[in-house]
């Protein structure tokens, strides 16, 4: 099975213009299929904007929806997987979530937030409530979360119990949390046995200052792709062989002693 190669769209984009989010989205699937990639990951909230304030609510929509049609068809036009974030609304609650949808326009996956971050998101979101999303893209099994999410040890265990190659994380990484980016994301991907796609936001935005430093991590911990702190687009390869060979030799999971740590739950 060959690698897959994946892009990380590394971009604040236009917040509150999803129509202008949406052509830089387009612009980034082709320059990444001009690069044999299979699946492209943009931001948390990318499709909006993330400090819009009231704007978010109103530019909720449901999973799909306009913007979903929209990117369906920027995946078929340029061969790849595309997984976005937006704000999802269901009857009257508002989720910050995250779909991805197949090189053929197949809604392949859609994931609400469980853990939100801080006061803004806990006033305008409705937590999800379901930790472990999957399907299939290539021979490999794809997972997804959301930023904050990943911080927290139990969810990316979840995913690596449940088989999970490749967890995708559209992000909003602010200032001064760095560590996560540089340090939690690649220790995350080690611990587990899996890669793990981290795209961040970047730049000023109302009162938070995006970091950048998307990455694809390995499961030896290294950051096969790793942006800067501006707008960026990097391409990193998913090896099923050495992820294979590296599961085999790290004996983490195996190594689980499950009824010592019922205390945790």
């Amino acid at each position: 099975m060959p690698p897959l190669r994946t892009a990380l769209l590394q971009s604040s984009g236009q917040p509150g213009d999803v129509a202008a989010n949406l052509k830089v989205l387009d612009e980034a699937a082709a320059r990444a299929a001009a690069t044999g990639a299979r699946l492209l990951v943009a931001p948390e909230l990318f499709l909006t904007g993330y400090a819009i304030g009231d704007d978010l609510a109103r530019l909720a929509e449901p999973a799909d929806g306009e913007s979903a049609e929209a990117v369906a068809a920027i995946a078929v036009r340029h061969g790849l997987a595309v997984a976005y974030g937006y704000p999802e609304r269901d009857g009257t609650a508002v989720y910050n979530a995250a779909r991805l949808i197949g090189p053929d326009g197949t809604r392949l996956l859609n994931y609400r937030k469980t853990h939100l971050y801080g006061g803004f998101e806990a006033g305008a979101f409705t937590p999800g409530d379901r930790t472990v999303v999957q399907t299939e893209l290539d021979g490999l099994r794809i997972g997804l979360i959301i930023c904050y999410d990943v911080e927290f040890p139990e969810n990316v265990r979840a995913h690596a119990l449940a088989g999970t190659d490749l967890l995708l994380v559209p992000t909003a990484l602010m200032h001064p949390a760095e560590i996560v980016a540089e340090s939690v994301v690649p220790v995350r991907a080690f611990e587990n046995q899996m890669y793990v796609a981290y795209a961040n936001r970047t730049g000023p935005e109302g009162d938070f200052e995006f970091v950048g430093l998307s990455a694809l991590a390995g499961p030896d911990g290294t950051a096969r792709a790793r942006a800067g702190r501006g707008e960026e687009l990097v391409t990193g390869d998913v090896d099923p062989e050495f992820l294979t060979a590296s599961r085999e030799a790290n004996p983490y999971l195996g190594d689980r002693r499950p009824g010592l740590y019922t205390s945790l739950i």
